[in-house]
């Protein structure tokens, strides 16, 4: 009696079995390079990595003393990622929600989807040079992590609404039918069905967004400026930022400036690692298998 069921040939099985090969020597090559780049961060930043680098700032610190740390950058980091993501989540997760719920394929959200493919594609720089011309030459706005956090929104934007636009239109259109069915407004589906829905994806896109500016130069270069002062007030004043601090450091010929520097991007790195933990939290915790048991 014949099954209809006909064997694996041989060559099937090794061209399966090459396919195999090739994917995990890609995964390799896509690896090494990043563990590598890590294990030389780990091993020169813990180095400086210690109580005194994360509780102390840079002032009255010369370039060839051996104290110092990077507290006032990492205040300012955290303020600045924070006053960024407050101004670019909401806009980026309503022009989203527009784009799938309302735009409907019209001439503006065929626009609008043009211009943000067009600024994902736009160099960090120049984020920082418009910021800088607006926000500080025309308008006459002093330096500060405000002005910083305007030019890290600007590349967080594109990338809130390329994923959050994903996470909507995988939400099943029969969940959006079955609450029109029993009357409810549309906006009101959007906000108690489709968001929920869609909620740990949009987390996980948002922390991409912030992953993508943390480590950000060249806009607060141009709009912070750089200080070796704690400054809390990130609307006044020019403030440091953990990755200006690498590079400032990075820049003075001394060892004791370089393992400061070491240090700064291994703290960088923590600072995202521990941010895409809480993410993960907030997902397991809202996702429907915690809220169902």
């Amino acid at each position: 009696m014949q099954t209809g069921i006909q064997p694996i040939s041989a060559g099937r099985r090794v061209k399966d079995r090459a396919v195999q090969v090739l994917v995990y020597l890609a995964f390799a090559v896509a690896v090494i390079p990043l563990l590598s780049v890590l294990w030389l961060v780990v091993k020169n930043g813990l180095k400086r990595f210690d109580v005194e680098f994360l509780t102390h700032s840079m002032r009255n610190i010369g370039a060839r003393d051996a104290g110092g740390g990077a507290y006032h950058a990492i205040i300012g980091t955290l303020e600045q990622v924070l006053l960024a993501s407050l101004v670019a989540v909401p806009i980026g997760l309503l022009t989203a929600v527009y784009l799938v719920e309302y735009g409907n394929g019209g001439r503006l959200s065929r626009i609008i989807s043009f211009f943000v493919d067009v600024m994902t594609g736009v160099p960090s720089v120049v984020s920082g040079l418009f910021v800088l011309a607006f926000w500080v030459l025309v308008l006459g706005m002093s330096f500060s992590g405000f002005a910083g956090a305007l030019a890290l929104s600007i590349l967080m934007m594109p990338v809130v609404v390329r994923s959050a636009e994903e996470m909507l239109r995988l939400v099943p259109n029969e969940l959006r039918e079955a609450s029109y069915a029993l009357g409810v407004p549309k906006w009101r589906t959007i906000v108690k069905v489709v968001l929920p829905t869609a909620f740990t994806g949009i987390v996980t896109g948002v922390m991409l967004a912030v992953a993508r500016v943390a480590g950000e130069t060249a806009p607060l270069l141009l709009t912070v400026f750089i200080t070796d002062s704690i400054n809390t007030d990130p609307f006044h004043g020019p403030q440091m930022g953990l990755p200006l601090y690498v590079f400032d450091q990075a820049g003075r010929p001394t060892d004791t400036a370089i393992d400061r520097a070491w240090a700064g991007a291994l703290t960088l790195i923590l600072i995202v690692m521990l941010l895409n933990l809480v993410a993960r939290l907030i997902t397991w915790w809202r996702s429907p298998a915690k809220r169902g048991s």
